[in-house]
C-alpha cells in the first residue's frame, strides 16, 4: 500500500524547504573589498577618451570571458535585457523590419525589437527542447524579416546548425538568447557564441551571478564595436571617434559598474564546477523519474550538453486523470516547489493584444509596412500554448546549492505523489 499524500492528510515528505540558492563566498567578498579599497566604482566615461571602454576589472573581466568562452569580443553591461536591447541596435533594425522571436521567453527577447521601431513575429517551440527550431522560422519569414532572435531556454542548447544555415540562405542574422545556459554546449562549442550576437545574464538567480549584469558577445569586430557605442552614449563620442555609419547610434547607460565586474570575475571562476553539479544533479534525477506515469523529464540532444538552469517536465494530464494544478498542489504539500507552465505565450501579453507599446498611438504596430501582417491571436504557437496552460511543470531542482540528498527528496515526493494518483482522481 502506498503512502497516504500529504495533500489528503499524511506526512509530507520534506518538513523544511529546499536550501537557497547561494553562490557568493570569500572570494567574492575580497573582490568588492578590493574594488571598494581602490576608491573607483566605476570608470566609465561618456567620451572619447581610454575610460570610455570602462576600468580595469570591467576589461578584465572581459578578457576573462573571451578566453573562457573561447570568443573574440565580450561587451560587458548592466543586464542581459540591456545586451539584447544593443543587439538588436547594432544589427542596424529598425522601423519596418521584422524580427523572429521565440514566445515562450523572458519579455525582453521580444521586447528588444520594439525599442528600435521593429515588431516581433513569434515562431512556435519544439515539444522537447523548448526551443525555436529551422523549421518553425522557416514558417515565419518574410520580407521585412531582418534577424532572428533564438533563446536556449532552461539551458537547453536550440538546434543551431540548420537555423544559421536558414538565417545565412536569407541573408538575416542571428541574436543567441542564452541568458540561462552558460556553460552549455553545442556540437562541442559554447552557447551563446554560436550566433551573430550572443548574449548572457549575471542576474541573481542565474547560474553565476554579480547581483545584475549581462555580457554580449561576438566573433564581429564591427558589430562588437557597436554594442560598446550603444553601452556608452554613442552619440556624444561618434564625432571625435570618426565614426561614420551613425544607424542606431544613439546609445544608452548600459555600463557595468566595478564591483558587478569584480564579483563576476570570481563567479565565472566557479561556472564548471557549478555547472557540474547541476549535471550531476539532472543526471540523477532523471534516472528516479524515468518510467513514472504521466511524465516526461528534460531530454538532451546527443549533440549538445544541456546548461540546467531550471529542470522542466512534460505532464500529461489525460494520461493520468488527475489535473496538472492537482499535481502541483500535492507536490507542494510534500514540501516540494512546482509551477504550472513558465510565461504567458509573449504575444498574449496586454502590449501585443492591444498593439500599444512605444507613445499613444500603437507605434510600431501601427505602421504602414505592417498593415493587415501582424498576427498575435491566440492559437499562432499551438505548441508553446500546450506547454504552457496544458503540460509543463517545472522548477529549480536542480542548482548547486542542494546536495543529493535534496534531490532524493524531490524525487521522492514525484513518486509518492505518482504512486497515489487513484486517491487524487478522487480526491476534492
Amino acid at each position: 500500500m502506498t503512502e497516504q499524500l500529504a495533500l489528503l492528510g499524511g506526512q509530507p515528505v520534506r518538513t523544511t524547504p529546499l536550501p537557497a540558492y547561494n553562490t557568493l563566498g570569500p572570494e567574492e567578498r575580497a573582490a568588492v573589498n578590493a574594488v571598494m579599497d581602490s576608491g573607483v566604482l566605476s570608470q566609465f566615461l561618456g567620451a572619447w577618451t581610454p575610460d570610455f571602454y570602462g576600468g580595469q576589472r570591467v576589461q578584465q573581466l572581459e578578457r576573462a570571458w573571451e578566453a573562457h568562452f573561447d570568443v573574440a569580443h565580450a561587451v560587458s553591461m548592466n543586464s542581459a535585457t540591456s545586451c539584447l536591447y544593443a543587439a538588436v541596435g547594432a544589427l542596424d533594425i529598425g522601423p519596418g523590419d521584422e524580427v523572429i522571436v521565440s514566445p515562450y521567453t523572458m519579455s525582453a527577447s521580444a521586447a528588444a525589437a520594439l525599442v528600435y521601431g521593429a515588431v516581433p513575429v513569434f515562431a512556435d517551440i519544439d515539444p522537447d527542447t523548448f526551443c525555436l527550431t529551422a523549421e518553425t522560422i522557416a514558417r515565419c519569414i518574410t520580407p521585412r524579416t531582418r534577424a532572428i532572435i533564438v533563446v536556449d531556454i532552461f539551458g537547453q542548447p536550440a538546434d543551431f546548425a540548420p537555423i544559421m544555415a536558414l538565417a545565412r540562405q536569407h541573408g538575416l542574422k542571428v541574436i543567441e538568447d542564452n541568458a540561462q545556459g552558460p556553460g552549455a554546449r553545442y556540437h562541442g562549442r559554447y552557447s551563446g557564441t554560436l550566433a551573430d550576437i550572443g548574449v548572457f545574464s549575471l542576474n541573481y538567480h542565474k547560474t553565476i551571478h554579480s547581483g545584475e549584469g549581462g555580457i554580449a558577445v561576438s566573433n564581429d569586430a564591427r558589430l562588437a564595436e557597436k554594442l560598446r557605442l550603444i553601452r556608452n552614449h554613442a552619440e556624444a563620442v561618434a564625432e571625435a571617434k570618426g565614426e561614420t555609419d551613425l544607424v542606431n547610434l544613439v546609445g544608452y547607460n548600459y555600463r557595468m559598474t566595478e564591483i558587478e565586474a569584480a564579483i563576476a570575475g570570481e563567479q565565472l571562476k566557479k561556472l564548471p564546477a557549478l555547472l557540474a553539479t547541476r549535471q550531476s544533479h539532472a543526471a540523477r534525477l532523471t534516472v528516479r523519474l524515468a518510467g513514472l506515469p504521466g511524465i516526461t523529464p528534460p531530454k538532451v540532444r546527443a549533440d549538445a550538453e544541456h546548461g540546467w538552469y531550471v529542470y522542466a517536465i512534460k505532464y500529461d494530464a489525460k494520461a493520468t486523470g488527475v489535473p496538472r494544478a492537482k499535481l502541483v498542489q500535492a507536490l507542494r504539500a510534500e514540501g516540494i516547489p512546482a509551477a504550472e507552465g513558465y510565461v504567458k505565450p509573449l504575444y498574449l501579453q496586454p502590449m501585443y493584444q492591444q498593439r500599444i507599446a512605444i507613445g499613444r498611438d500603437g507605434f510600431p504596430f501601427n505602421l504602414p509596412a505592417y498593415a493587415g501582417s501582424l498576427n498575435y491571436a491566440r492559437g499562432i504557437c499551438p505548441t508553446c500554448e500546450q506547454m504552457h496552460f496544458e503540460s509543463l511543470i517545472y522548477a529549480d531542482y536542480i542548482h548547486a546549492s542542494l546536495s543529493e540528498a535534496d534531490v532524493d527528496s524531490i524525487a521522492d515526493a514525484w513518486v509518492k505523489v505518482l504512486g497515489n494518483l487513484d486517491a487524487l482522481r478522487e480526491a476534492r
